[in-house]
Protein backbone atom coordinates (compact mmCIF):
# COMPACT_ATOMS: atom_id res chain seq x y z
CA UNK A 1 0.00 0.00 0.00
CA UNK A 2 1.59 3.38 -1.16
CA UNK A 3 2.10 5.79 1.91
CA UNK A 4 -0.40 8.71 2.64
CA UNK A 5 2.32 11.11 3.34
CA UNK A 6 5.83 11.38 3.35
CA UNK A 7 8.01 13.65 5.62
CA UNK A 8 11.62 14.14 4.69
CA UNK A 9 14.35 15.86 6.74
CA UNK A 10 16.56 17.83 4.69
CA UNK A 11 20.78 18.59 5.98
CA UNK A 12 21.66 15.07 5.02
CA UNK A 13 19.19 14.22 2.68
CA UNK A 14 18.35 16.87 0.52
CA UNK A 15 21.93 18.57 0.87
CA UNK A 16 25.17 16.71 1.64
CA UNK A 17 25.01 17.92 5.42
CA UNK A 18 27.51 20.97 5.15
CA UNK A 19 27.37 24.42 5.74
CA UNK A 20 28.74 26.60 3.37
CA UNK A 21 29.48 30.61 4.78
CA UNK A 22 30.99 32.83 2.68
CA UNK A 23 33.30 36.05 3.78
CA UNK A 24 30.31 38.38 4.64
CA UNK A 25 29.43 35.27 6.92
CA UNK A 26 25.72 34.65 4.93
CA UNK A 27 25.28 30.72 4.99
CA UNK A 28 24.37 28.66 1.57
CA UNK A 29 22.96 25.02 1.53
CA UNK A 30 23.95 23.19 -2.03
CA UNK A 31 20.19 20.95 -2.63
CA UNK A 32 19.84 18.73 -6.08
CA UNK A 33 17.66 18.97 -8.52
CA UNK A 34 17.10 15.34 -8.76
CA UNK A 35 14.92 15.85 -5.74
CA UNK A 36 12.91 17.82 -7.03
CA UNK A 37 11.52 15.07 -9.18
CA UNK A 38 10.49 12.88 -6.74
CA UNK A 39 7.83 15.73 -4.74
CA UNK A 40 6.34 15.96 -8.28
CA UNK A 41 6.28 12.12 -8.88
CA UNK A 42 3.95 12.52 -5.08
CA UNK A 43 2.00 15.62 -7.00
CA UNK A 44 0.79 13.36 -9.50
CA UNK A 45 -0.52 10.73 -6.67
CA UNK A 46 -1.83 13.54 -4.96
CA UNK A 47 0.45 12.54 -1.80
CA UNK A 48 1.44 15.01 0.48
CA UNK A 49 4.85 16.22 1.43
CA UNK A 50 6.05 17.69 4.46
CA UNK A 51 9.31 19.05 5.29
CA UNK A 52 10.74 18.66 9.25
CA UNK A 53 13.91 20.30 9.64
CA UNK A 54 15.73 21.27 13.34
CA UNK A 55 17.51 23.71 11.19
CA UNK A 56 15.40 27.29 11.20
CA UNK A 57 16.83 28.76 7.74
CA UNK A 58 15.41 31.16 5.12
CA UNK A 59 17.55 28.69 2.69
CA UNK A 60 15.20 25.90 3.05
CA UNK A 61 11.96 27.53 3.02
CA UNK A 62 12.93 29.04 -0.55
CA UNK A 63 13.02 25.40 -1.24
CA UNK A 64 9.91 24.70 -0.55
CA UNK A 65 8.53 27.50 -2.24
CA UNK A 66 9.61 26.46 -5.50
CA UNK A 67 8.52 23.48 -5.25
CA UNK A 68 4.99 23.98 -3.95
CA UNK A 69 5.24 22.27 -0.69
CA UNK A 70 3.12 23.80 1.16
CA UNK A 71 4.05 21.76 4.59
CA UNK A 72 7.42 22.98 5.72
CA UNK A 73 8.07 23.13 9.44
CA UNK A 74 11.68 24.95 10.40
CA UNK A 75 13.57 24.28 13.86
CA UNK A 76 11.63 21.20 14.84
CA UNK A 77 12.83 19.71 18.09
CA UNK A 78 10.26 16.95 17.98
CA UNK A 79 9.67 15.82 14.87
CA UNK A 80 7.52 12.74 16.19
CA UNK A 81 5.59 14.88 18.15
CA UNK A 82 4.76 16.84 15.06
CA UNK A 83 4.07 13.85 12.81
CA UNK A 84 1.15 12.98 14.62
CA UNK A 85 -0.49 16.17 14.88
CA UNK A 86 0.05 15.95 11.36
CA UNK A 87 -1.31 12.76 11.11
CA UNK A 88 -4.00 13.59 13.21
CA UNK A 89 -4.81 16.76 10.86
CA UNK A 90 -4.88 14.24 7.63
CA UNK A 91 -6.87 11.65 9.42
CA UNK A 92 -4.40 9.72 8.95
CA UNK A 93 -2.08 6.97 11.47
CA UNK A 94 1.83 7.03 11.58
CA UNK A 95 2.00 3.88 9.65
CA UNK A 96 0.76 5.43 6.57
CA UNK A 97 3.57 7.73 6.64
CA UNK A 98 7.07 7.45 5.04
CA UNK A 99 9.99 8.95 6.44
CA UNK A 100 13.72 9.55 5.64
CA UNK A 101 15.65 11.17 7.77
CA UNK A 102 19.63 10.49 8.42
CA UNK A 103 20.82 11.07 12.29
CA UNK A 104 20.17 10.87 15.84
CA UNK A 105 16.82 13.49 16.02
CA UNK A 106 15.04 11.68 13.10
CA UNK A 107 15.42 8.13 15.20
CA UNK A 108 12.65 8.73 17.25
CA UNK A 109 10.24 9.28 14.00
CA UNK A 110 11.67 6.49 12.11
CA UNK A 111 11.14 4.10 14.52
CA UNK A 112 7.39 4.81 14.38
CA UNK A 113 5.98 4.99 10.26
CA UNK A 114 5.67 2.68 8.68
CA UNK A 115 8.12 3.13 5.94
CA UNK A 116 11.19 4.37 6.75
CA UNK A 117 14.35 5.39 4.97
CA UNK A 118 18.07 7.18 5.18
CA UNK A 119 21.03 7.86 2.56
CA UNK A 120 23.56 5.76 1.80
CA UNK A 121 26.18 8.29 3.92
CA UNK A 122 23.76 7.95 7.16
CA UNK A 123 25.66 6.29 10.64
CA UNK A 124 25.59 3.03 11.16
CA UNK A 125 23.45 3.42 14.18
CA UNK A 126 20.72 4.70 12.27
CA UNK A 127 21.02 2.41 9.64
CA UNK A 128 20.06 -0.33 11.92
CA UNK A 129 17.16 1.31 12.52
CA UNK A 130 15.63 1.74 8.87
CA UNK A 131 13.72 -0.27 7.00
CA UNK A 132 15.24 0.97 3.57
CA UNK A 133 19.11 2.11 3.10
CA UNK A 134 19.21 4.03 0.18
CA UNK A 135 22.54 4.13 -2.31
CA UNK A 136 22.78 7.23 -2.99
CA UNK A 137 24.29 9.85 -0.62
CA UNK A 138 22.58 12.79 1.02
CA UNK A 139 22.58 15.85 -1.71
CA UNK A 140 22.56 13.81 -4.37
CA UNK A 141 19.35 12.57 -4.58
CA UNK A 142 18.76 10.41 -2.22
CA UNK A 143 14.90 11.59 -1.31
CA UNK A 144 13.79 11.20 -5.29
CA UNK A 145 15.50 7.49 -4.72
CA UNK A 146 13.78 6.90 -1.76
CA UNK A 147 10.46 7.75 -3.54
CA UNK A 148 10.97 5.71 -6.64
CA UNK A 149 11.62 2.52 -4.35
CA UNK A 150 8.58 3.01 -2.36
CA UNK A 151 6.27 3.94 -6.24
CA UNK A 152 8.41 0.76 -7.95
CA UNK A 153 7.41 -1.37 -5.11
CA UNK A 154 4.21 -0.57 -5.34
CA UNK A 155 4.07 -0.84 -8.78
CA UNK A 156 3.32 2.62 -9.78
CA UNK A 157 6.54 4.39 -10.84
CA UNK A 158 6.47 3.77 -14.09
CA UNK A 159 3.24 5.45 -15.03
CA UNK A 160 3.96 8.10 -12.85
CA UNK A 161 7.24 8.52 -15.17
CA UNK A 162 5.62 8.33 -18.08
CA UNK A 163 3.02 10.98 -17.26
CA UNK A 164 5.59 13.19 -15.93
CA UNK A 165 7.53 12.63 -19.11
CA UNK A 166 4.60 13.62 -21.53
CA UNK A 167 3.79 16.90 -20.21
Amino acid sequence: MLPKLFITDIDGVWTDGGMYYTADGDVMKRFSVKDGWGVIFLRQLNIPVAIMTGENTPIVAKRAEKLKIDRCYLGVKDKLSLARELCAELEITLNDVAFIGDDINDLPLLREVGFSGCPENTPPYVKAQVRYIGEVRGGYGAFREFVENILASEGVLMNVVKECATK
